[in-house]
Order: C-alpha cells, then sequence, then structure tokens
C-alpha cells in the first residue's frame, strides 16, 4: 500500500505520525508526502520543510503567496506521478484542499482529509466546495460527520489525539514544583502560541495581564512552555516581565526528557492563559483551569469576525456544550478583562473540572487510540470505495 500524506504544522504532523503508526501496525505500507519531525520519525521523507507551511492569516499568507502556490503545483504533481492508493490531506486546508483539486483534476486518486472543517463555526459553504475533492474526512469532533455527510462526504469520528496523550502524575507535578524552587506559591502557566506571528501578537498584551494579576498576586509564579521556533522570541519579548518567568524549551534537550517536564508543568500549574487553539484540550486533559485569550492582524479579525457563526471558540466550551470557560476574543483581547478573569479562576479553580472532564469522555477518553482509530477508517473506506 502506498500512501502520500501532506502535513503543513505542528499539530498535523502529530495526527499524521500517529496515523502513519496505526497503518503500519494494520498492513504493509510505504509513505510519500510533506511532514515534520515526528511523522518522519515514522517513516516519512519530507519533500520539503513543512515549515514552510506553518502559517496562519490572510495578512499572514499574502506576502508568501506565490512561494505557496509554487509548492501546491510541485506537490500536487507529485502526487500524480507516485499514484499512491491514497492521498491523505492533514488540516492546513488552505494549502491541503488545493493540492487535493489539482489531483483530482488529473486523476481517480481517493482522498481523504483528516480534520473536519469548522463548518460549525464559520464558512458553511467550505463542506460542499470540500466535497468535490475529497471522498472521506476524519473528525477530531463528535458532532462533526453530519455536517460532512451532508455535503456528501464519507465522514468518521475518530477520537482526538489529545485523549491519548501522557498526563502527569501528582507526584510527578509535585517533583516539577519542588525542582523549581515553587512550592505551594501559585503557578501560572502563559501559552501565547506556537507561531512566531501570534507570540510577536500575544506576549505584549499577556505581560500587561500578568503585570495586572501580580499586583493582586505578588506571590505568583510563572512558566511558559515553548516551541524550539519560537523559545528565543518569547526570551526576548519577556526579558522586562517583573517577574522572571521560567521558560521551558526543547532545545538541547532529550524530546521525551521535554515533553516528561513539559507534562508535569501542564499538571502543577494552578491556571493558565493561552492563546485559542487545540492548547485548551491539553489543558482540559491535566485537569488544569484556564483563561483563553487570542488576538489577530486587523484585516483577519475585521473579515473572520463577521463570518463567525458560533459565541465561542475555545474548544473546551464547543465539547462540553457550555461556556465555562472565559474567553477574550480580538478587541475583547484586553489585559485588564484577562487579569480579572485570571484572579478569578484562581479563587475559583473547581468550577472547570466538569466541563473539562466531559470534554475528554466525548473526545474518546478510555477507547482506542485515536490514530489506529483513523487508519482503520482509511482502510475501511479504500475497501468500501
Amino acid at each position: 500500500m502506498r500512501v502520500f500524506l501532506i502535513a503543513g504544522e505542528a499539530s498535523g504532523d502529530k495526527l499524521g505520525a500517529a496515523l502513519m503508526a496505526g497503518l503500519k501496525s494494520l498492513t504493509e505500507v510505504e509513505f510519500f508526502g510533506v511532514g515534520g519531525p515526528l511523522m518522519e520519525a515514522e517513516g516519512l521523507q519530507s519533500r520539503f520543510p513543512m515549515d514552510e507551511l506553518s502559517v496562519m492569516g490572510i495578512a499572514e499568507i499574502l506576502p508568501k503567496y506565490r512561494h505557496l502556490m509554487r509548492r501546491i503545483n510541485e506537490t500536487a504533481e507529485a502526487v500524480v506521478q507516485i499514484n499512491p492508493d491514497v492521498l491523505i490531506t492533514i488540516d492546513s486546508p488552505d494549502f491541503c484542499l488545493r493540492v487535493a483539486r489539482r489531483v483530482k483534476a488529473k486523476s481517480q486518486i481517493r482522498t481523504v482529509h483528516y480534520v473536519a472543517p469548522t463548518v460549525w463555526a464559520w464558512r458553511s459553504g467550505r463542506a460542499a466546495k470540500m466535497a468535490k475533492v475529497i471522498d472521506h474526512v476524519l473528525a477530531l469532533f463528535p458532532f462533526e460527520p453530519p455536517y460532512m455527510e451532508a455535503a456528501g462526504m464519507e465522514c468518521d469520528f475518530v477520537g482526538h489525539p489529545v485523549v491519548a496523550e501522557r498526563i502527569a502524575t501528582q507526584t510527578e507535578a509535585d517533583a516539577f514544583r519542588a525542582l523549581h524552587g515553587i512550592g505551594d506559591k501559585p503557578l501560572l502557566m502563559v501559552l501565547p502560541g506556537s507561531r512566531q506571528g501570534e507570540v510577536s501578537r500575544l506576549t505584549p498584551i499577556f505581560g500587561r495581564a500578568v503585570q495586572a494579576v501580580l499586583t493582586a498576586r505578588p506571590d505568583l509564579r510563572l512558566v511558559i512552555p515553548t516551541t524550539a521556533n519560537v523559545t528565543e522570541l518569547v526570551q526576548e519579548q519577556v526579558k522586562d516581565w517583573p517577574v522572571k518567568p521560567l521558560i521551558l524549551s526543547p532545545i538541547n534537550q532529550n524530546k521525551d526528557a521535554y515533553l516528561s517536564e513539559k507534562a508535569a508543568c501542564f499538571a502543577a500549574a494552578d491556571v493558565a492563559l493561552a492563546a485559542s487553539g487545540t492548547v485548551s484540550l491539553e489543558l482540559a486533559a491535566s485537569d488544569t483551569p484556564m483563561v483563553i485569550a487570542y488576538d489577530m492582524s486587523w484585516l483577519s479579525r475585521q473579515i473572520i469576525s463577521r463570518m463567525l457563526k458560533v459565541d465561542t471558540v475555545t474548544l473546551v466550551n464547543l465539547v462540553s456544550e457550555t461556556r465555562t470557560v472565559p474567553e477574550f476574543i480580538g478587541k475583547h483581547c484586553q489585559p485588564d478583562a484577562i487579569a480579572q478573569a485570571v484572579l478569578a479562576v484562581l479563587s475559583d479553580p473547581e468550577q472547570q473540572q466538569a466541563a473539562m472532564q466531559l470534554t475528554m469522555a466525548r473526545l474518546g477518553k478510555g477507547g482506542e487510540a485515536p490514530g489506529l482509530r483513523a487508519a482503520r477508517a482509511v482502510l475501511r473506506g479504500m475497501q468500501q470505495g
């Protein structure tokens, strides 16, 4: 079996690696495509660095448009030439679906897209457009298949990968606190994102919010887990903060050691201030209460705010069908309001617990690993198709 996969950012790389591992456990398979280090560890030789595709937002994409179009054409030509049994595109729809469209125009190669578009949140017409080039969708959320099937695609809910990730024990959390001299002081974890653009935009806002929180809680300690590509930027952005945060970075660390330290950090934190995204699910998995905030470029904000169909973008709120997690998006992403919410969560951390536990249950916690479920769905779809 020959599989061509495309992932465009770190979250897609994680999904792709788990899917690849699942496929290898079920059948003989050869991989081609574009991915990151996790997919490469599972046997993919990426055709070019995945980081080239890790852009987000209309204003951010425009300067790289010509280069991305070249990569789209190159990738589609490679798919047609290799002629795999299935093309699996993973998230990054601006890139992936353009590749799929070109592939379908020249071949009958089966196409699978992993991660359903958020048509329940905005731009509902995307499902119908996607159905012209995608045969099968693998959905992360249980409420998504009806939207995809109504547009004419096969769709399987395969669970969210967060339910299979390692969660630190209380002993490990206590050891993390002891190692870094935190003791029983309140610990705020700050998560300004994994892309340089969002880190540059959010860290100054988060910094002013942190300063306001420290005025009320001077005993507060700070920790910032980062990714390798933003570590230096984060260090520069926080150098003038009134309390020096502990920065956790994978640079010069064994990968497994860093992931263990990060898991312990998540479990040790009393509250998190985080950029909007899947990190809210990681926090829920660790039972860490949170405040979510996000802003974008002025142009992206103006366009997206007019299209949004839901009153929350926080995944814990959406999956649990509650509005327990406070969020500050777009024009509401203001330091004083964020600080007040962080202080409120610190004073009543149990308020979010039921919603976080319900979210994990609905995403498949306790069941078969999502990567294996996704692999079974791909193979089943090929047999039926």
